[in-house]
């Protein structure tokens, strides 16, 4: 018997998988393929605005996807650099072959965790409890949990144009067996969709007039126990960009009539934030360009990702739009894009750790609770193996908060608000995002990996002599006056105003023509031990700077955060029966049934649920 068996080699399946084994248990990952782990089946590419912050936050409470993205990535961007640092977020482009050749390396060697190369056809519960599955060779493997993170597989259908396959992605089988199996258990099921684009021959495409886009010249990378010596690890490469035009959108709309979306033959719903290119050219008809990223998929490939083209429709229409586009004339398509159509489960159905509200020891990890995104699935997966590792041991359930995390933000919503499109991770999701930049994920989230024993004594010891470093220096900030006839020269010469007597650190440091950096090199404050430590440690230095500048609007989103979270802490039992509180609207009572919010503040965020209604529960609670 296995502590925690998880089904599916995905992102969510080996985020699940690792950190159930690292946290001491025994677990079985159900992979068709374990040469499959991993496996970017859309763009090879790791973070991006808001998922981002998942990867750091991911890497800050043990993960791995970070360190698999270092090892792996051919690109690095830090985006939205102009604007501020709520919205920094980190950006790879992947070696594809690489990442699940790392991935495969990372699982294989990990203790406790046995991959077995099964296809899951059914749950077995037990008094309401999971105990099992049933695989396809007809085998029986027993565990105490079950983790379901088997991505688009589930019933996987693939669509070119009128032309329908059977597929979780190109060139493999469906999951079979396990929507039924839930189904008849009670479970709600639902259906979406997802899509690719082409992949094109490199040889093939005209470099020389398309605008490059280069990584960063100074690389960061996801993870904190990457070894900036050695990174990056692999050549750095450009991606490229190009854009559709009109003439472009004329040739896609002649194959709207076979296009499975408009049809009808898809049902499933798609992705709003993440279109394919012919529903682009209907929702946005007043926009005559769409912008494409050319994209490689890896060191050795041939292979380019025509980022912002995905599409479903029949393969010769793909073809023929692309020769009008600017230095893909006389491209070869090595394989048309197409789209994915399979089930998932309303995540309603789910509580905060992810378990199952019908089967208890059962939880959903990944685009099976409606997401969209290889991080946002291991974010979950890596909170489902963990709270399934303590469940098992008896410990705390660990559900972060939405004032903690983008990952609390992620889950929070799936469950609150449920979703009937795929689910995408945006920095506007998070309404204390100031206080959930992805530079400051370790200070909030290493404490958590280090009590679960997924973070090295060490990065916690690091962390601790950081803090030490950051506390010291914003105190020391807030104290320590320049004198004008100290500062104001290099004031003027930074076209910044002068000042008539002394000015703080602080205040100085505020005004965004000046860096901290250089405000500690004046009037030989660099002797000051402090200060020292500070202009030494790049990491404190700029969780300070950003602190210093951006504090009043920090303060105000703590002040609200230490506001809302007497809600939070208001607990509700999740055995209330909502349906006798006859004072409540019907659709509040019937919602509050549904989800079963832990808490009053979890409760006001459900759609339907009225202030008149949180009410009449604050007076029922006190009662």
């Amino acid at each position: 018997m296995y502590d925690i068996i998880v089904i599916g080699g995905g992102h969510a399946g080996i985020e699940a998988a690792s950190a159930g084994a690292r946290m001491g248990c025994s677990v079985a990952l159900i992979s068709m393929d374990k040469y499959t782990l991993g496996r970017m089946s859309c763009n090879p590419a790791i973070g991006g605005t808001a998922k981002g912050h998942l990867v750091r936050e991911i890497d800050a409470l043990g993960g791995i996807m970070g360190l698999l993205a270092d090892r792996t990535g051919i690109q690095f961007r830090m985006l939205n650099k102009s604007k501020g640092p709520a919205v920094w977020s980190p950006r790879c482009q992947s070696d594809r072959k690489l990442y699940s050749e790392e991935a495969y390396n990372v699982i294989s060697k990990t203790d406790g965790l046995e991959i077995v190369e099964e296809s899951a056809i059914d749950l077995i519960t037990e008094n309401g409890k999971a105990k099992g599955i049933k695989t396809q060779s007809g085998k029986f493997i027993e565990g105490k949990t079950v983790i379901l993170s088997a991505g688009t597989f589930l019933n996987g259908l693939m669509h070119t144009g009128l032309k329908s396959t059977s597929g979780g992605r190109f060139g493999e089988k469906p999951s079979t067996g396990i929507t039924e199996s839930l189904e008849k258990l009670g479970f709600e099921k639902g259906r979406l969709k997802t899509g690719t684009p082409p992949r094109l021959a490199k040889n093939s495409i005209n470099w020389d007039i398309l605008e490059a886009q280069p990584g960063d010249e100074n690389p960061q990378p996801f993870s904190y126990q990457t070894n900036m010596s050695e990174f990056p690890y692999l050549p750095q490469l450009n991606c490229h960009i190009t854009h559709t035009d009109s003439s472009v959108h004329k040739i896609l709309e002649k194959g709207f009539l076979e296009s499975p979306m408009f049809t009808g033959v898809i049902n499933g719903i798609g992705p709003r934030y993440c279109p394919s290119i012919e529903d682009k050219i209907v929702r946005f008809s007043d926009k005559k360009s769409h912008q494409l990223f050319l994209e490689p998929e890896g060191l050795d490939s041939d292979q380019i990702y025509l980022n912002g083209f995905s599409s479903s429709l029949p393969a010769e229409i793909q073809l023929e739009a692309m020769h009008m586009i600017k230095g893909l004339e006389n491209v070869e398509m090595i394989r048309p894009g197409y789209a994915v159509e399979y089930d998932f489960f309303p995540p309603h159905q789910i509580d905060n750790t992810l378990e199952t509200k019908l089967v208890e020891g059962l939880y959903f990890a990944g685009q099976v609770n409606g997401t969209s995104g290889y991080e946002e699935a291991a974010a979950q997966g890596l909170m489902a193996g963990i709270n399934a590792a303590l469940k098992i041991q008896g410990r705390k359930e660990l559900v972060l908060k939405r004032s903690e995390a983008y990952i609390g933000v992620l889950i929070d919503d799936l469950v609150t608000k449920s979703t009937e499109e795929p689910y995408r991770m945006f920095t506007s999701r998070a309404e204390h995002r100031l206080l959930l930049r992805q530079d400051n994920a370790d200070r909030r989230l290493m404490p958590y990996g280090g009590e679960l024993d997924l973070i090295s004594k060490e990065l916690a010891d690091d962390l601790f002599k950081r803090e030490v470093i950051i506390t010291t220096g914003l105190d020391l900030c807030r104290n320590t006056k320049l004198h004008a006839n100290k500062l104001n020269a290099y004031l003027e010469s930074n076209s910044s105003s002068t000042i008539d007597s002394t000015e703080t650190i602080s205040k100085l440091c505020k005004r965004p023509e000046l860096e901290l950096k250089n405000l500690l090199k004046l009037d030989g404050l660099d002797s000051n031990d402090i200060f020292k430590k500070l202009l030494s440690n790049e990491d404190a230095l700029n969780q300070v700077q950003i602190e210093l500048k951006y504090e009043g609007y920090m303060k105000r989103q703590q002040d609200m955060v230490d506001r809302l979270e007497k809600y939070e802490d208001l607990k509700i039992p999740l055995t209330l029966n909502y349906l006798t509180l006859k004072a409540m609207s019907t659709e509040a009572r019937e919602k509050l049934d549904r989800i079963k919010p832990r808490s009053i503040g979890q409760a006001s965020r459900i759609s339907g649920v009225t202030p008149s209604d949180i009410s009449i529960l604050l007076v029922y609670l006190k009662k």
